[in-house]
Order: C-alpha cells, then sequence, then structure tokens
C-alpha cells in the first residue's frame, strides 16, 4: 500500500467525485479509477458508491478515512522533521482534549510558537478522555489535554494553573437561575444532561452523596455544544465545566456553579515512551515556561 495510493483514496473522499480529484492531482480519470481499484482489490473490500453522479464512501470507506488520514498525518510530520534539519522548524503538532477554558493557555503558546517559527502549524481535535486517550495510543495525537478525573500513570504530563469549575447550564428564565449555586438537592426530580464518560458520574456522584443514575438523566453527550441546544429547547439542566458556552449579552442559558464547589485540575498529558518531534518539544517548552512564569508570557 503506497502513500501516494492514500493521498489519492483521501482526494477523492474529500471531492465526492473521480473526476474532480484527478483534476486537483494532475493524474489522468483512467489512472487515478484504476488505482481506486486496485487499492480495492489490496483491501478486500469496496470503498466506494460509485454512480454517475457522484461518488461516495462505504462503511468500510468510512473506517478506511480514518486510517489513511493518520497514515498520511504522521507520513507528513516525519517528512517537516527532517525538512527542519537545516535549521529552520517546520511540521505539526497534534492536540486532542476536551472541551476546557484552559485551552487558552495552549493556545497562547502556539500563537508564540507560530510567531517565532511560521512552518509550526498546529492540529486540533476534539474529543472525550476515552477517544483523546485511544487517538495518543495509537501516535495519533502528541497530547491530549484532560480534566479531572483522570488516570495519567502511563503518561507525563503538566498541570495547568488553571482549575474548571463544575456547574449547571440552564435557561435564563429557569427558577434555579436566581439562586447563586445549585445545591444536591435542588436538582434532586429535574432532566438532567450529563456527559458519555463514566468517571465524570464517578465525581458527581460523589458530590451528590448518592449514585448519580438514580437522577434523571434524560441525555448525554461527549461535548457540550449539542447539550446546550437542548437546554435551550426547554429538555433539561446540563452539568457541565463553566466557560465552554457563552452564556453573556443575550444568551437564553445561564451557568451557576455547584454549591458546595466542585472544580477540577486540567493536565496536559504526552506518551512517557514516546519522543515528542521538534516542534511538539519547542511547544511543550513554551507552555511550560508561561506555566512557571505567568508575567512572561508575553515575554
Amino acid at each position: 500500500m503506497e502513500l501516494r495510493v492514500l493521498r489519492y483514496f483521501l482526494a477523492v473522499a474529500n471531492e465526492g467525485s473521480i473526476s474532480r480529484a484527478a483534476a486537483g492531482l494532475h493524474v489522468t480519470q483512467p489512472t487515478l479509477s484504476r488505482q481506486l481499484m486496485d487499492l480495492e482489490a489490496e483491501l478486500g473490500t469496496t470503498l466506494f458508491h460509485r454512480s454517475s453522479r457522484m461518488t461516495t464512501l462505504t462503511e468500510s470507506g468510512v473506517y478506511f478515512r480514518r486510517r489513511a488520514e493518520e497514515i498520511v498525518a504522521l507520513a507528513d510530520t516525519a517528512r517537516a522533521e527532517f525538512r527542519g534539519q537545516d535549521g529552520t522548524v517546520h511540521g505539526n503538532v497534534f492536540i486532542g482534549g476536551g472541551e476546557s477554558p484552559a485551552f487558552a493557555a495552549l493556545a497562547a503558546a502556539a500563537q508564540r510558537i507560530r510567531a517565532a517559527h511560521p512552518g509550526v502549524r498546529f492540529h486540533l481535535y476534539s474529543g472525550n478522555g476515552n477517544d483523546v486517550e485511544e487517538r495518543m495510543e495509537r501516535g495519533v495525537l502528541d497530547f491530549g489535554l484532560f480534566i479531572d478525573p483522570v488516570d495519567l500513570g502511563r503518561y507525563m504530563s503538566l498541570t495547568l494553573r488553571h482549575r474548571d469549575e463544575w456547574g449547571v447550564l440552564m435557561r435564563a428564565d429557569s427558577p434555579l437561575a436566581a439562586q447563586p449555586g445549585i445545591t444536591p438537592e435542588q436538582l434532586r426530580g429535574l432532566p438532567l444532561l450529563l456527559s458519555s464518560q463514566s468517571k465524570v458520574d464517578s465525581m458527581l456522584s460523589a458530590w451528590l452523596g448518592e449514585d448519580i443514575s438514580r437522577r434523571n438523566i434524560v441525555a448525554r453527550g461527549n461535548l457540550l455544544y449539542n447539550l446546550s441546544l437542548m437546554v435551550q429547547q426547554g429538555m433539561g439542566y446540563a452539568v457541565t465545566l463553566q466557560g465552554i458556552v457563552n452564556t453573556t449579552g443575550d444568551s437564553p442559558l445561564v451557568f451557576r456553579p455547584l454549591s458546595p464547589p466542585l472544580h477540577a485540575a486540567v493536565h496536559l498529558a504526552w506518551m512517557k515512551s514516546r519522543p515528542l518531534s521538534r516542534p511538539a518539544r519547542l511547544w511543550l517548552r513554551e507552555l511550560q515556561r508561561a506555566e512557571a512564569d505567568p508575567g512572561a508570557e508575553g515575554a
């Protein structure tokens, strides 16, 4: 399986058309079609539904697309590393994580690295902790941003200065919106929208003083945006972190912290056994410097 053929496959998957992909790749349409058929024969499966108007991925094609994207990204990273041996820094930094205001520190460090080294590019993956761990294990991500509770035993890690605060996202016209903080008793009987992560369940159960499965859970999700739309529609109350959804100005939503307060530490982690690329090392050192000396961030 050649890297060139994987790029051909991804081009067709992105374009939805063999003819448009062939034009962009500067190859003939028969050549591209033959390469794709050879790839399908090698894999022993059909990757595309072909019609006169469009080309779409089969279920196997959707799965293979993810793998092809990962392989191509790793190859591009290796190539960029060698390009940088002339003293310039080129390459990619791959970061995954859940939603958290703590990402602002990572973004600030990325901007400073980009200002000094324009050849460095950043790739972000948004997902829950389980997704990020799995991608780090496969070498697809350099770093993962994790919010407690999390087991970091397999990783090197940096605990950020920022701490997330848990609370409840609700409609602004909710009776609870008048409360300065939300107690376990005030949540009793209310329809709740929660994270899909079991570790979060354990943490919230400890705060409630009872198994959260006994509460009225109406929806779960791995990221907050879609859950917030359900909150807007009046489906219930989302127990989540502060600052992920904008609740200022004319927003129909408000956030109220839990009472007693529940905070969560935020950690950046990377594999102990896998060396980091030069761009990744530079970015990590910049972030470590800023976290150790906040006054030096603009230096």
